[in-house]
């Protein structure tokens, strides 16, 4: 499951909204990643950092400068630092699903809305809150390490080490993911903020590595594991399609047993047959790892909207450039009614309707 999360820290903005101690435990962590943050050229005359590190840390400074210069935008102090973390994960996210349907449970906050997940930079902490929502509020959990996130330029994002894990493609779409966030942000629409910077990631990766033999690679790669997803998808609408079926006759424990019956006997098999027929390695495969309703619902939140909103851009016959000033003033002029909710359904709606081009 490839999700590059949006992990934002709520105490610098939202007051009072939720446990103190939460607060000021991710306030505390969030301040510890950028007092830590030391000057790029500091870290890159360090002979205690590698030098494979230190040539991670020049790539991202050499993304982040064709990102603002693609945009035609000033650059700002964003991965100006760098952090060497204690942990090889920066944060974990706490996503939280009923035990009778995949879909993520909201965690709301007011100002900046509602979000699928909560994140903690101690372990412990997740696992405890966790168990916490599984006791008290009766909602199935899971647990993912997070090795990047924004802050949607309220702070200037560290360099972290968690970064140096990523390959130099793998690492630039990241970071074009991550930049994005903080150039375009919906308030209350983490799926289509997520997918919007999947998109510009993915488009903005092949710009940068044009023509050069690897880009073909992994981009075959790439392809290989978007089939890989939406057999994920199709999957995880058959369990859902047997809880459909029992209605009011399901309990949370029979939901548990047919879940975990599924994972075993047809969900991880099939992944595991369809992997090897496409030749992913076992890294690449979904099948390893420990899904329940909680993980079916986090890898849906991330997965849906995208082609969505490609197809968008392509009908208005739009580059990349162009769509985004389209979007920032759809955006401005969006005021939601009793058709058009969202901003999703109101650019939906626009896909509709927009003709099919000529390229």
């Amino acid at each position: 499951m490839k999700m590059n999360l949006l992990f934002l820290i709520l105490i610098f903005f939202i007051p009072g909204c939720a446990k103190l101690s939460y607060l000021t435990a991710q306030g505390f962590g969030q301040a510890k990643l950028q007092w830590k943050g030391r000057e790029n050229a500091q870290v890159l005359k360090d002979p205690k950092i590698s030098p494979a590190h230190k040539r991670k840390i020049e790539l991202v400074e050499d993304y982040k400068k064709f990102f603002y210069f693609y945009f035609d935008q000033k650059k700002t102090g964003i991965y100006s630092k760098t952090t060497i973390l204690d942990d090889k994960a920066v944060t974990y996210l706490v996503i939280a699903s009923p035990h009778i349907k995949m879909k993520a449970h909201e965690f709301e906050f007011p100002i900046m809305g509602s979000f699928p997940y909560l994140g903690f930079f101690n372990l412990d902490s997740a696992k405890s809150f966790a168990s916490d929502l599984e006791e008290n509020e009766n909602l199935v959990t899971w647990i993912r390490p997070v090795y990047a996130y924004s802050t949607l330029g309220y702070l200037e994002d560290r360099i972290l080490s968690s970064f140096f894990y990523y390959d130099d493609l793998e690492l630039a779409e990241l970071i074009f993911h991550e930049l994005f966030h903080t150039v375009f942000f919906i308030k209350d629409e983490v799926d289509l903020n997520e997918n919007l910077a999947n998109l510009y990631g993915k488009e903005l990766l092949q710009e940068f590595f044009k023509d050069r033999p690897e880009l073909v690679e992994y981009l075959e790669k790439e392809k290989k594991k978007e089939k890989l997803d939406r057999r994920v998808v199709e999957l995880i609408s058959i369990l859902q399609d047997e809880f459909d079926k029992l209605g009011a006759f399901i309990t949370d424990k029979k939901a548990d047993e047919l879940t975990q019956r599924f994972v075993t006997e047809i969900f991880r098999p099939d992944l595991k047959s369809m992997c090897q027929e496409l030749m992913l390695s076992p890294d690449d495969c979904e099948y390893k790892d420990n899904w329940n309703q909680a993980t079916f619902a986090a890898f849906l939140t991330y997965e849906e909207e995208q082609d969505f909103l490609k197809d968008l851009k392509d009908k208005l016959n739009l580059n990349l450039k162009d769509f985004l000033v389209w979007l920032k003033k759809e955006y401005k002029s969006f005021t939601p009614d009793k058709t058009v909710i969202s901003f999703t359904d109101h650019l939906k709606a626009k896909g509709k309707d927009a003709p099919l081009t000529s390229h």
